[in-house]
């Protein structure tokens, strides 16, 4: 049966990253070489309207068009085949999983549960204040409009994840810290093996890219954040069906 991983986060929260580094396992196929900016599903397919007005970065997360559910217009069998269509060409049709990544996919969550039956989902989170600093040449809001977007965007987050059965949510942060643990643990959230040679890619701590930043004025104990760029423990999210994968990954990423 074929199975997909839905990856999805704030832009410049390390979706990419993340999908690429997912993505290297004999088992799983990525979206590569098309034209859509950073390889994303979204652009690909014609189901799901995706204009120049979808999907901005600090905005769609937040806008309730956008934020598509069970039982919306879009959960039909249609909307289905026509993005299965769409995407056909860019997969492996051998492989037993495809990874889709879009930063859309975050507000998408509950409707591909629908459209594809035991689809998974890997969500990103970075510092609110790196987020903001990484988006501001793009977009002209201040750091504290910024990072509020990313705590209400969040918050819509906490509100969707009752509501699926297979969601795992790590931090950029430890990704950068220890990308094989990090990998390791969202493989086994996939019930794959390890590849053999683990992950060697070297992850650059793009924060550290971002000395001064600003925007938050007070902590998230709920992510692990606070102002002034800190980042405290955290244990990450993993919901499964089965206990004895949630009880592994959550080990795995604990263990950082």
């Amino acid at each position: 049966m074929r199975q997909y991983l839905f990856i999805g986060g704030l832009h410049r929260s390390g979706t990419s990253l993340l999908a690429r580094l997912v993505g290297n396992h004999p088992d799983i196929s990525s979206i590569s070489g098309s034209p859509a900016p950073e390889n994303e599903g979204c652009y690909l397919q014609g189901a799901i309207p995706h204009t120049a007005m979808h999907g901005r970065p600090m905005h769609f997360a937040t806008d309730p068009g956008q934020h598509h559910i069970e039982g919306c217009s879009y959960d039909s069998l249609e909307v289905r085949k026509r993005i299965e269509a769409d995407w056909a060409q860019w997969f492996n049709p051998s492989k037993p999983w495809r990874i889709e990544k879009s930063p859309v996919n975050l507000t998408r969550m509950r409707l591909y549960q629908q459209l594809f039956p035991m689809s998974q989902f890997l969500v990103i989170t970075r510092h609110p204040e790196m987020v903001a600093a990484a988006v501001a040449k793009w977009v002209d809001d201040t750091p504290t409009a910024l990072t509020d977007h990313w705590i209400a965007a969040h918050q819509q987050l906490c509100r969707d994840l009752p509501y699926l059965h297979a969601v795992c949510v790590i931090r950029y942060e430890d990704l950068c810290r220890d990308p094989a643990r990090t990998i390791t643990g969202v493989h086994q959230f996939m019930s794959l093996g390890p590849t053999g040679n683990g992950t060697s890619t070297a992850v650059r701590a793009g924060n550290e890219d971002y000395a001064q930043p600003s925007g938050l004025s007070d902590e998230l104990p709920s992510w692990g954040y606070g102002p002034g760029g800190e980042v405290k423990p955290w244990s990450p999210i993993v919901r499964h069906p089965l206990r004895s994968v949630r009880e592994l990954v959550a080990q795995t990423l604990s263990a950082q």
